[in-house]
This record gives C-alpha cells, sequence and structure tokens, in this order.
C-alpha cells in the first residue's frame, strides 16, 4: 500500500489549548499520511491528543498550526464525505434504526430511497436484519454500536475515522465488532483511521500502527503490520502476532509509560486490555 498515493494527509498539526494561567499544546507537529484502502490504527497513553487528531482530521475542531487534506483539498469545515463513529454511539432516541442510519444521507441532501436498500444491506451484515424498526432503547450496547458503525458506512464514504467505537463494550462483543468491522473493510476497502487503547486491537486490525506519545502528543513510531489477512483470533497466539505487539509495548517503556512487570494481557484477545 506504500505505493498508493495518500487520501488523508496529516501535515505538522499540533493544537494549543489556553487556560487561565498557562496554553497546553496538545499536539505537537504531527504528520502522517494514509493511503487509500489503509486501515491504520493510533495508539497512545490517555491524554496524548488521539481523539483531538481525530476531530482535527474530521474537520470539527481546527488546528492551531499545520493542515490536513483529504483527496488534495485542505480541510476548513466539517468534512460530511467522511463516516465517523465514536465511543457513544449517540443516536436519536426518537428515530428508529433505520432512520437513525440514514441520518448522513438526509443530512447530506441525498435522495432517500437508493440509500434504503444499502442501510438495510449494512445492518444484515452486522447481524440486524429485522431490527429496522426498533428503537435504540430497545438495542443491547452491542447492537447499538452496530447501527453506528452503519450509520457511517451508509453515505459510502471514502475515509472512516473510528475514535473508540468499541471502548465501552464487554470483551465479546468488542470481539465480534473486531470480526465484523475486519469483514466490512475487506469487502469495501474504506481508508480507516481508528483510534483504540488496545494493543491488540490495534494489531490485530491494522496495516500500520501509529503510535503516539504522552502530551504533547507526537509520532513516536509507526508499526507496519505485516500479519495474513483475513485475520483470526488463533492469530494472537501466533508468534508473529506477539512480535508486533512487543514492538509497540517497547515503545511505551521506552518513554517510561509501561513498566515491563506490567500486566497487559498479551495473549487475550482484543478488547480484554488496554495500554492505560
Amino acid at each position: 500500500m506504500g505505493s498508493s498515493p495518500p487520501l488523508a494527509q496529516i501535515v505538522d498539526v499540533s493544537k494549543d489549548y489556553p487556560t487561565d494561567h498557562e496554553t497546553i499544546r496538545a499536539l505537537d507537529r504531527v504528520s502522517l499520511d494514509i493511503a487509500e484502502g489503509e486501515f491504520v490504527s493510533i495508539v497512545g497513553p490517555s491524554g496524548c491528543g488521539k481523539s483531538t487528531l481525530m476531530l482535527i482530521a474530521a474537520g470539527l475542531v481546527p488546528p492551531s498550526s499545520g493542515v490536513v487534506r483529504i483527496a488534495g483539498a485542505e480541510v476548513t469545515a466539517p468534512y460530511t464525505k467522511a463516516g465517523i463513529a465514536f465511543q457513544d454511539p449517540t443516536l436519536y432516541e426518537w428515530r428508529r434504526v433505520l432512520a437513525n442510519v440514514l441520518l448522513p444521507v438526509e443530512i447530506q441532501g441525498l435522495a432517500l430511497t437508493p440509500f434504503r436498500r444499502r442501510a438495510r444491506e449494512l445492518l444484515a451484515m452486522v447481524g440486524l436484519e429485522g431490527f429496522e424498526r426498533k428503537y435504540p432503547f430497545e438495542l443491547s450496547g452491542g447492537m447499538r454500536q452496530r447501527v453506528a458503525l452503519c450509520r457511517a458506512l451508509v453515505h459510502d464514504p471514502p475515509l472512516l475515522l473510528l475514535d473508540e467505537p468499541f471502548g465501552a463494550l464487554d470483551a465479546l462483543s468488542r470481539e465480534q465488532l473486531n470480526l465484523e468491522l475486519q469483514t466490512i473493510w475487506g469487502e469495501n476497502r474504506k481508508t480507516v483511521l481508528l483510534i483504540t487503547h488496545s494493543i491488540q486491537e490495534a494489531v490485530f486490525l491494522s496495516d500500520r500502527v501509529v503510535v503516539m506519545s504522552p502530551r504533547p502528543g507526537r509520532v513516536g513510531a509507526v508499526v507496519p503490520i505485516d500479519l495474513p489477512r483475513p485475520r483470526t483470533f488463533a492469530m494472537l497466539e501466533a508468534p508473529e502476532f506477539g512480535r508486533h505487539a512487543r514492538e509497540i509495548r517497547d515503545v511505551f517503556e521506552a518513554w517510561g509509560v509501561l513498566k515491563s512487570g506490567d500486566k497487559l494481557a498479551t495473549r487475550t484477545t482484543p478488547g480484554r486490555g488496554s495500554t492505560t
């Protein structure tokens, strides 16, 4: 994928937040290219600016300096062509499942009829066929997050921005959604930027893992993941998987974020441990 032209470019992005007594730098000169069809994850300690970087990439927060370009165009306003999902699925409780999924289509003023079929296909793909007329309060947490993922995909976005979308789920739901996200990515080959606290989740899903430093967040390392696809949970026991996870943990240990004796659930499936 390295030969592909970058779909998204983050160039020397910094973000400062003024307070009463000082200016806090959340991000410091972050640069990252993401090729079309590439799955990139960002891991880092809490407070390192991961979510801030995602908001800047989506055009929801302006950088203090630097620039974000998507498909060659500078992002200076909310980038409505992206599909976005956060840890909180933020569904509208008064809208049924199908109507929640179709929300980006309505916001962009597109004709609803052609997208209804796609919305139903996406819901079926994540095991929610037959739930189209349910309300969010009738769904479990994992089901709600599946709806949010379908909503992010319904308008066929070139770029998916996912900020800890499975972070609040129980381990089994998170594992299942990791598999479903991998399947969706494999079938559609969207460009994906995923924020996660889980080293295993990042290694399991990604082509590359970006390791960010403690605040102010900088790109400390970029770890290519050369595991074959599709990936299975059996791979978690493979030496190659452990080698990638170890390389990421070594970076955190060098910064003092982790100590070698810390228990990181190195042999568990994604979602059962975190880096912080």
